[in-house]
């Protein structure tokens, strides 16, 4: 390659809707059907250079698979250390839930305590390179905190519309980074309705779950970096917070990808969802055999990232789903609480609730017999339990 700054990025963008194939070099939102937008790639064209043993001596962040991620020019990369969060072998809870072996994977160590930064570093990344002037995105709050770090870090305005239940460290931390915050009485659909107002009348480019194509792209590092940090294996099965569902989709995404470059077999993971028993619209939806989730009405939990009542991505969440063999359980509140302690004083990690809501849907899916304990399971902890000080309901 003639410029060391050129890389190959997507060969094209595909409706998850239609399959319909779109160019990649513009803004560009959902489909033109409303569907999510994934970014495609020759993996043909890159296998010679993008192998393990090449990535495994590559700086430890998450533009170690650059090969695979959108952004063609490495000097609209948006830097802060992102990704590559440890796998932290939690012994004392795996004896405590039963399980053969027990990971979590902390993305509370990420730059700004989750792991949002994955997706929204990718999304302001690739906003600054095709042109956008103004981003903004409704959000449960480590979203706009991480779009407000990432938007600082590139030199371009953002908008963040949030309800006012948002735990204050999450306010605190998005004004720090200077982002413009309008607070709302209601859920993250609403605060999208002032988004997508804002979007129309001053010509914002929206950064909201999956309608823009590269925040999944983001998420999907996590999936390449579980078959890394596990020596080339994936683990049995994946137990995982979902509100919007980006990173259960993108690690779907990601271990497609792996299979076509060589690096895995057809082997998949069990992909568990887990969500709050206030706000359970996936849980229902596998629950029922259905092809997409109905908004559930009345979302209720002290889990900011798990209060999202309906996602546009329902469809591939549900797919990943039932390809894997996994599933989805919700947890109340009080048992979060109660697992975040527990966590705390096995491993060391100051979980998000949305972290303690994996470790207590473990007994739930043992009981149910979707894992049995001889598996190797990974528990992913979104974000760090500093952000959510105050607004623990066993306070």
């Amino acid at each position: 390659m003639a410029d060391s700054n050129q890389l190959p990025g997507a060969s094209h963008l595909e409706c998850m809707g239609t399959g319909e194939r779109v160019e990649s070099e513009q803004l560009i939102g959902l489909s033109r059907v409303g569907k999510p937008l994934f970014a495609r790639y020759d993996l043909d064209a890159i296998a010679d250079r993008f192998t393990p043993e090449l990535v495994a001596c590559r700086s430890a962040d998450l533009w170690r698979y650059e090969e695979v991620l959108p952004v063609r020019n490495r000097a609209a990369q948006i830097k802060l250390g992102e990704g590559w969060s440890p796998m932290i072998d939690a012994h004392r809870t795996a004896a405590r839930l039963g399980v053969r072996k027990l990971w979590i994977k902390d993305e509370g160590q990420n730059p700004t305590g989750s792991f949002k930064d994955r997706g929204l570093c990718l999304a302001v990344s690739r906003a600054l390179e095709l042109g956008a002037e103004e981003l903004a995105l409704p959000s449960a709050g480590n979203a706009g905190s991480a779009a407000a770090a990432y938007g600082a870090a590139a030199g371009l305005p953002v908008h963040v519309v949030v309800p006012t239940d948002t735990p204050a460290p999450i306010l605190q931390e998005m004004a720090a980074l200077g982002a413009d915050v309008q607070l709302i009485e209601g859920l993250i659909s609403d605060c999208g309705k002032i988004v997508k107002a804002g979007v129309e009348k001053h010509g914002w480019f929206d950064l909201s779950t999956l309608k823009e194509p590269y925040r999944v792209e983001g998420k999907k590092t996590m999936g390449y970096e579980l078959r890394e940090q596990l020596g080339g294996r994936l683990p049995d099965a994946i137990v995982y917070p979902t509100g919007g569902g980006t990173g259960m989709i993108g690690m779907w995404k990601a271990f497609d990808e792996m299979e076509r470059l060589g690096w895995i077999g057809s082997e998949r993971p069990k992909m568990f969802t887990v969500q709050a028993a206030g706000c359970a619209p996936m849980v229902r939806a596998w629950e029922s055999g259905a092809e997409h989730a109905e908004t559930w009405e009345g979302a209720s939990t002290y889990a900011s990232g798990l209060r999202v009542p309906g996602a546009v991505g329902d469809f591939l969440i549900l797919r990943a789903l039932r390809e894997s063999g996994g599933g989805a359980v919700a947890v109340p509140d009080h048992l979060m609480a109660e697992w975040v302690l527990r966590l705390g004083a096995d491993t060391g990690i100051f979980a998000a609730p949305e972290g303690g809501a994996t470790a207590a849907a473990v007994p739930i899916l043992l009981e149910k017999g979707m894992i049995t304990p001889d598996d190797e399971v990974v528990l992913f902890n979104t974000g760090s339990g500093l952000k959510y000080v105050g607004s623990t309901p066993l306070d």
